[in-house]
């Protein structure tokens, strides 16, 4: 969501600078196409009047440019078409016309005077200036009559117009002293746009027009829209204030229900246990799902804790119990005892003691187990299963077994891990049913298609249904008197759960069934 605010965010920041830019462009290109139709008519009747004078034979210059427009099949058309952006470079503001040094051309001077009452008036309704120049550069009609014998000679867009090419250029505008801020919008810019036409009489150019303009601004344009423009502006606003509405709605409902139940979990109160029902944003549904996660997978480490600690107390109060009896016994009546009664008592210390001294390494084995951490590492079964099988018959087991798995067959479990695993299992069968009872070792295909199972199977007495249960946890053991601790498996499965395996208590007719469910290196999974 919040992706997608941002995205939305940029796309309008840019469609705003796009749109900006786009109407400066298109406010240029009005002005520019304005000047073009009005140039093109004052072109028309100065060629007209000119015509009418000029005596037969050549006139005027010969045309040197191409035309820099497509032309239509009908060669009769001759378009000029608008062609500046906001974006070009702006040309050094003209100098004030100075008189010309050479006289104007008489026909083309009388032609002017003609028509300089005419732009006068288009001047006072299209405020665009207008000058006429003949062959040389020089002004021969003007809507301005000061600027009447004036030279625009030295002038790129005037040159180039007068070798016969229709150019518009972008000229940088200086301020007049005495404008004012609110005198005249229309004078409120930077620039001034300027066209200059020839006027062309086959392949000759008689002369050119050069009209000049300041282009509406974007400031301009916006005020002469303000009523629509506001209204605009009341019915965004009222937009926006409905976005921020179904904001709140949406996301401040969910993070105060997040708060809430964040202080339900430091209370220990059963209602932040649960996710926040209904919370419409996916992300913040996930936080309350992984909240409620981690304040149970607290809660219940808190508990193991708490029954870790009891039992640990339990197995050491027994042990430390009898050590105290025995030691307060032969303190007060060592002497009165037989040597026989004396032996016993303190076998029985030293049969404590090393109960409790089991007891520390393998608290200090189930914690190591506990914080290990998972790195990849793989193992292949068939030679680790041999291996394992070699080492019971060295240590005295008559009748252990293993199936070959197939060749290359491998697990993601570190060797030294799976090996301690499936030794406590052997020596657990052992344990129960001595050094004759049959172990086979196997692998065979798990339910979950990536997983594996590493079966140890045992013909003894089994597992009555009562200890099933209980079978996995800490400091139960049906072997006490052997000097079970009852961490074994507890150890083995917090083992393999670093490494995402676990170990099972399988269905069995006879004797017990445990397997070590593990995954298969990705290579190897079908």
């Amino acid at each position: 969501m919040f992706a997608a605010v941002g995205v939305a965010g940029f796309a309008l920041t840019l469609a705003g600078l796009a749109f900006v830019r786009v109407y400066d462009n298109q406010l240029i290109r009005q002005t520019e196409s304005e000047l073009i139709a009005q140039g093109a008519v004052v072109a028309e009747v100065f060629r007209e009047r000119l015509r009418a004078t000029v005596p037969e034979g050549a006139y005027g210059r010969e045309r040197t440019a191409p035309w820099p427009f497509p032309i239509p099949d009908d060669t009769r058309l001759r378009p000029i078409l608008p062609s500046l952006r906001a974006s070009d470079a702006s040309l050094p503001p003209g100098d004030t016309p100075r008189p010309s040094r050479v006289p104007a051309e008489p026909l083309s001077h009388a032609a002017g005077l003609q028509l300089t009452p005419l732009l006068e008036q288009v001047r006072a309704a299209t405020l665009a200036g207008i000058r006429v120049v003949d062959t040389e550069g020089v002004v021969v009609a003007s809507s301005s009559s000061a600027l009447l014998w004036t030279t625009l000679a030295d002038r790129t867009e005037v040159q180039r117009a007068l070798r016969g090419e229709p150019v518009s250029v972008l000229r940088r505008r200086v301020a007049d002293p005495e404008d004012t801020p609110l005198a005249s919008l229309s004078r409120d810019t930077g620039i001034r746009v300027t066209v200059a036409l020839p006027v062309l009489e086959g392949d000759r150019v008689w002369g050119a027009v050069v009209l000049t303009r300041t282009p509406m601004t974007f400031a301009k344009a916006t005020y002469a829209d303000r009523w629509n423009l506001t209204a605009t502006g009341f019915v965004l606003l009222g937009a926006v204030a409905l976005m921020s509405l179904a904001a709140a709605a949406l996301v401040g409902r969910p993070v105060r229900a997040l708060v809430k139940q964040t202080r339900a979990i430091a209370m220990s109160d059963p209602s932040g246990f649960e996710p926040m029902a209904r919370p419409v944003v996916a992300e913040l549904a996930e936080l309350s799902e992984s909240l409620a996660g981690m304040a149970t997978a607290l809660r219940d480490r808190n508990q193991y804790i708490r029954s870790f600690a009891a039992n640990v107390s339990h197995e050491f109060k027994t042990p430390l119990a009898s050590i105290q009896g025995a030691v307060e016994l032969l303190r007060d009546s060592a002497d009165a005892m037989s040597p026989e009664q004396r032996a016993r008592f303190l076998a029985n210390v030293d049969a404590d003691a090393r109960r409790l001294t089991r007891l520390v390494q393998r608290l200090l084995e189930l914690a190591r187990a506990d914080s290990m951490t998972a790195t990849p590492a793989q193992v292949e079964l068939g030679p680790l299963l041999e291996g394992l099988a070699l080492r019971a018959r060295a240590d005295g087991a008559t009748a252990i077994h293993v199936t070959a798995p197939p060749a290359g067959l491998k697990v993601s479990l570190p060797q030294e891990v799976l090996d301690d695993v499936l030794w406590q299992l052997v020596t657990n069968a052992r344990q129960h049913g001595g050094d004759t009872v049959r172990v086979d070792l196997s692998v065979e295909q798990a339910p979950e298609a990536d997983l594996v199972r590493v079966v140890v199977k045992d013909r003894g007495k089994g597992i009555s249904e009562s200890n099933r249960a209980r079978i996995f946890d800490a400091f139960f053991t049906t072997a006490r008197e052997r000097g079970g601790t009852g961490l074994g498996l507890t150890i083995a499965q917090s083992m393999l759960r670093a490494f995402h395996a676990r170990l099972e208590l399988l269905p069995s007719d006879t004797g017990t069934t445990f397997a070590v469910v593990a995954p298969v290196p990705r290579l190897q999974r079908k």
